[in-house]
């Protein structure tokens, strides 16, 4: 599977999530960030990589919109991975190989050029584990407001293999 259709798959996997949530599910809980923040934030990201490669290959994650909505309306955020999903399924496999420049929390180098040279596939797998690492948060918010998740939700296809392999082992 492409590091693309990867991505697509975790997508799918918010799609499935979203399908479940009401409005209050995605709302902050206490002090931390609620699920539709994590949910937003992860799609920015995205967007940030899909409109860098539009722009001659500068991917400016800094440069977020932070569409609240998205936050609070579940439909929103399923037709913002809808989006995504199309996006992604629409890239050239051939385009993995492609230099990119990137900027990422330039605040933290005040006098250092603050664009990275990276690459089509290394960009779409820190998409991947950034994804996945939000999805755990998501997934420990709702857990703790008795919401079940799918168990494979948040979790790293290494980990899943890994699990995988040890089951096998122990048969």
């Amino acid at each position: 599977m492409s590091l693309g259709q990867q991505n697509i798959a975790v997508l799918a996997q918010a799609r499935d999530l979203l399908a479940q949530l009401d409005p209050a599910h995605l709302e902050p809980s206490g002090s931390t960030s609620g699920v539709g923040a994590h949910l937003r934030h992860c799609f920015d990201a995205y967007r940030c990589f899909l409109r860098g490669l539009d722009a001659d290959g500068l991917i400016d994650y800094d440069a977020r919109e932070r569409d609240v909505e998205v936050e609070r309306d579940p439909n929103i955020a399923l037709a913002r991975v809808d989006e995504l999903v199309c996006a992604l399924d629409a890239l050239s496999v051939d385009a993995a190989n492609q230099p990119v420049r990137v900027r990422h929390d330039a605040a933290a180098w005040e006098h250092a050029d603050p664009w990275s040279q990276s690459t089509v596939a290394r960009e779409l797998q820190f998409l991947l584990s950034h994804t996945i690492h939000h999805y755990a948060l998501i997934a420990h918010l709702l857990a703790v407001r008795g919401v079940e998740v799918d168990a494979t939700f948040g979790v790293a296809p290494s980990t899943l293999e890994y699990r995988s392999a040890v089951a096998t082992c122990a048969q």
